[in-house]
């Protein structure tokens, strides 16, 4: 295990470190954010002042290993945008993700694993069919389309929820524009995974001992269906702080997603470069807390 560990972990810190040289280089070629902190009637002494203020006239190489010393040791790396100290800045707005994927997340697996267990011990029947229907409705559909779908009813319509903001009721269409695509897919994984396990002779033997089918399906049929299930759930909750760069611009949600979307449009590299490795080092840190759930969930998976 502490191999494993060790390999995983410095396999993340290669990853982060490659994410980050690439949006770092991608940032500075899209253009001169010293052009667009300028009013348009700026002129060229304007401009290569605020690009010396800034450091934009210094190599490349040297930028980038600045940026990162800067934001690993000292803390001093500041937006261009809004001036703020870099790590306080996006910690703050990862934060308000982080409750929306948590959320999420929470909300997805606990509709997912009931209407998958009504619809695997009811195959064939009409609500298996309708809950099937639905799942591949709810996939189908981008996040941008069922965001829009949500606020149309319940906020213009219904006016039941508030569309922007922060607050308990601002962010009810947001998880609920997140938890769509998820449920879908936790559902119909679940689904299949429990028909698969029904079916096998550990559990037919457990019947013919006389076990009841509560106990069949908690004490073997659950947990076994559960391992990839585990493993889709990370994988799903490594796209919602991705997906958040989607959703809460729509919503004004100000979350990484909503920061990163203000940062590209303003050519904020250095915000842009660190909430990019920071949604790395998450998403590097699930799927490692992923694997080691997979071990204890099933002792029979052993780590070299």
């Amino acid at each position: 295990m502490t191999g494993f560990l060790g390999r995983r972990v410095a396999q993340g810190v290669l990853t982060i470190a490659l994410v980050s040289a690439i949006v770092f280089i991608f940032m500075n070629v899209a253009g001169d954010p010293a052009i667009l902190l300028l009013p348009p009637e700026a002129n060229t002494r304007d401009i290569a002042q605020i690009r010396h203020a800034l450091g934009l006239d210094r190599p490349l190489y040297v930028r980038y290993v600045s940026l990162m010393t800067g934001f690993w040791f000292n803390h001093q790396v500041k937006s261009f945008r809004y001036q703020d100290p870099l790590v306080p800045l996006i910690l703050s707005h990862l934060e308000r993700t982080l409750i929306l994927a948590a959320a999420s997340v929470t909300l997805s697996v606990s509709i997912a694993i009931p209407l998958g267990t009504l619809a695997a011990l009811r195959r064939g029947s009409a609500v298996d069919a309708i809950v099937r229907v639905l799942t591949v409705l709810a996939s189908s559909v981008p996040s941008f389309c069922s965001s829009i779908f949500l606020i149309y009813v319940f906020a213009v319509k219904l006016q039941l929820l508030p569309v922007f903001g922060l607050g308990v009721k601002n962010a009810v269409l947001p998880i609920a524009a997140l938890s769509l695509f998820q449920v879908a897919i936790l559902l119909r994984l679940f689904r299949s995974e429990l028909l698969d396990v029904l079916t096998q002779d550990y559990i037919r033997t457990a019947r013919a001992k006389g076990v009841p089918n509560r106990g069949t399906l908690v004490r073997h049929a659950f947990k076994n269906a559960a391992i990839p299930v585990l493993t889709m759930t990370g994988l799903l909750l490594n796209s919602l702080v991705l997906g958040a760069v989607v959703v809460e611009p729509i919503f004004a949600w100000p979350g990484m997603g909503w920061l990163l979307y203000q940062s590209v449009l303003g050519r904020d590299y250095p915000v842009v470069v660190g909430a990019t490795m920071i949604a790395a080092i998450i998403i590097v840190f699930v799927n490692l807390a992923t694997d080691i759930l997979h071990v204890w969930f099933d002792p029979r998976i052993r780590v070299a």
